[in-house]
């Protein structure tokens, strides 16, 4: 004849406590990294482009089709969204099969790029665009929790009421309109304020272009370029996109940030350029 002890209140007491802890530490976000982390997700392709608008010929370019991607950046002391992808990621499909909207196509969202390194929107200290075109803003309001790093003149074009960004885009990224927010005027602003994350405004594109430059421990200085330039073949050339926002402005900041590269020997990391994206290590691999 076998016995069953039942489990004592204190023990189930015990249990459950263990099990709710667990449960907590599975929901906290990662442990703080020693060193800056960059991570590269992929938000898809867009194809289909004429290269007329870049004022090229297509057989000046490797290829035509461009990359869509964002960066998560992790500082001992916080992290930083850079960039939200094209289409949203509630657009997208659980399978992660390919969605196409216009020239873009996708398949992963970037709510389960995040969750993959342990990151959900509610975690990300701030957030911030290159600019304010489609392709760059698609799940901005995931990020309204954040602290917004915009440029004054970004922020001004994004909620005019005339002659600003488009009006049909603006609800994708409305809710950063009431978000905590750091309004950048055009002087270098050193995110976490040892000198490791710097957001540095590039003029031109749009009203307030802006880029981002990491000085990474292990990989050495890099260069976030937003859309200072859009192919490799674009650098050391005087050719803009006909939508630029102002050409003259455009050439100046590409002037300045070429002489600041110089001058720190960062790497220029091409945001839309197909083959230097396809090159790079992927999110949950990181650059330190």
């Amino acid at each position: 004849m076998c016995s069953r002890k039942i489990l004592g209140p204190s023990l189930l007491a015990v249990l459950a406590c263990l099990t709710l802890t667990t449960f907590l530490v599975s929901q906290t976000s990662p442990k703080p990294p020693k060193s800056v982390r960059l991570y590269v997700f992929d938000n898809g392709v867009i194809k289909g482009l004429d290269p007329a608008t870049f004022h090229f010929k297509k057989e000046d370019l490797a290829t035509t089709d461009m990359v869509v991607c964002s960066y998560l950046i992790v500082h001992p002391k916080g992290t930083l969204m850079w960039d939200s992808g094209a289409i949203p990621d509630a657009d997208l499909k659980p399978d992660g099969s390919p969605v196409t909207q216009e020239r873009f196509t996708a398949t992963e969202t970037l709510k389960s790029q995040l969750a993959a390194l342990g990151y959900t929107p509610k975690d990300i200290t701030y957030f911030g665009l290159s600019h304010y075109h489609v392709d760059h803003i698609a799940n901005a309001n995931d990020f309204a929790g954040s602290t917004w790093l915009v440029q004054a003149p970004e922020r001004d074009a994004m909620f005019a009421e005339k002659g600003g960004a488009p009006v049909a885009q603006r609800a994708k990224y409305i809710a950063l309109k009431d978000s905590k927010t750091k309004i950048l005027n055009g002087k270098d602003y050193d995110v976490f304020g040892d000198g490791t994350v710097v957001i540095k405004a590039a003029y031109g594109h749009t009203p307030g272009h802006q880029v981002v430059f990491l000085k990474l421990a292990k990989t050495g200085p890099i260069l976030l370029a937003g859309d200072l330039y859009h192919y490799q073949e674009e650098r050391n050339t005087d050719k803009t996109p006909t939508f630029e926002f102002d050409r003259d402005q455009s050439l100046a900041s590409r002037a300045a940030i070429e002489a600041f590269i110089k001058k720190t020997g960062a790497q220029l990391l091409i945001e839309h350029d197909l083959a230097h994206f396809n090159q790079l290590n992927k999110a949950p691999r990181y650059y330190e």
